[in-house]
């Protein structure tokens, strides 16, 4: 009997990390056309319908569980930050992203994209 119940619990978590995955590898190929309707609306180039599509496709990201995240400043962290610029300032205690080139984004907790930035460090 423990070991069917042990048995019906492997399954079930294998099911549901089976889920995510897939989840996760679908929101993953989403990330570019995120991309490029942020560039597009950072623009001004989104308008009237464009822009009501562009507020859904996020919606339904969110609703999903994709999550955007990466704000300046903030310090920096190796496992969700990939820095691709570095600067020094006697102004900063640690090292800091002062500048987000590209947002990062996680499923659940893991990470689909580095958030790509601009480091800060101590002179």
């Amino acid at each position: 009997q423990a070991e069917f119940a042990n048995y019906r619990k492997r399954i079930e978590r294998d099911r549901s990390l089976a889920s995510d995955l897939a989840i996760s590898s679908v929101l993953f190929e989403f990330l570019a056309i995120l991309d490029d309707l942020d560039r597009a609306e950072s623009h001004g180039e989104l308008s009237g319908g464009f822009k009501a599509v562009s507020e859904q496709i996020n919606a339904t990201m969110t609703k999903l569980g994709l999550e955007k995240y990466g704000s300046a400043p903030e310090a920096f962290d190796p496992n969700i930050h990939e820095a691709l610029l570095h600067e020094t300032s006697s102004e900063v205690r640690e090292t800091t992203v002062s500048k987000i080139l590209q947002p990062g984004y996680k499923y659940k907790e893991r990470i689909l994209r580095p958030a790509r930035v601009v480091v800060t460090d101590l002179e």
